[in-house]
């Protein structure tokens, strides 16, 4: 049996989400450095794939801001721009702040974050110590804020913009004591959040914020190095 025209144009629509996908992954899991240079053909004889769907997903990762390429020398991970970083984190305080102050004081709250408050409100020895899993729980925490909020528009550009923060936030819970923190903090902007301290629960929340934009200020290529060596050594024990 032959496939027909709409199954043929969604295969490669397919492969180059999944391309797309994995090199996003790759970056985020650094494997993919920034600053790494590649070809389209490297990567279309790793992923076993023809050029076309490569350099479709390829374009997709420049419009999203994860790499950029050069005519005359290939595709390159984005270096590291301070600036950039910092910039998306001022956006992400933006609406976190602004979907917490809308949240302070709702009826209903206490339901509304029971799953939350099971999550991070939990006794010490209930606390989880995987830090790969913990980046992933950590998004989800703000992400499940700017949901709760309301604003479907905030919340999707929220999630653009931790998207292209992630690679940072991964390298924040590679440091020690960055799990308890993260308990800590969370359970203390959720308690403030239900004893309607806006304006104490959007202030502490701004501050949580700053731990992590500041840790873009001490990114170096060698702790980089590091975070991958660590990775891979989770990977390996798994």
């Amino acid at each position: 049996m032959y496939p027909t025209d709409t199954e043929e144009k969604k295969r490669p629509l397919n492969l180059a989400e999944r391309i797309y996908q994995q090199l996003k992954n790759d970056i985020f899991d650094f494997q993919l450095l920034p600053g790494d240079r590649f070809s389209e053909n490297e990567i279309a004889r790793r992923m076993q794939a023809s050029r076309t769907p490569v350099r479709e997903a390829l374009y997709r990762l420049e419009r999203d801001g994860f790499v950029q390429v050069h005519f005359r020398s290939g595709w390159q991970v984005r270096p590291f721009d301070f600036r950039y970083f910092e910039d998306l984190y001022d956006v992400r305080t933006l609406l976190e702040v602004a979907a917490v102050k809308r949240l302070c004081g709702r009826a209903g709250l206490k339901e509304q974050l029971a799953g939350l408050l099971t999550l991070w409100c939990c006794h010490e020895g209930q606390r989880l110590n995987d830090s790969s899993l913990l980046a992933e729980m950590d998004e989800d925490f703000h992400f499940a804020l700017l949901a709760l909020s309301g604003n479907q528009e905030m919340a999707a550009i929220h999630r653009m913009v931790c998207e292209r923060l992630r690679i940072i936030r991964r390298l924040d819970f590679t440091q020690q004591g960055r799990i308890k923190a993260t308990y800590d903090e969370h359970s203390h902007i959720l308690n403030l959040m239900l004893n309607g301290n806006a304006e104490e629960a959007a202030g502490f929340l701004s501050q949580h914020i700053d731990v992590s934009k500041n840790t873009v200020r001490h990114i170096t290529l060698h702790r980089i190095q590091a975070a991958k060596s660590r990775y891979n050594i989770n990977i390996r024990a798994d």
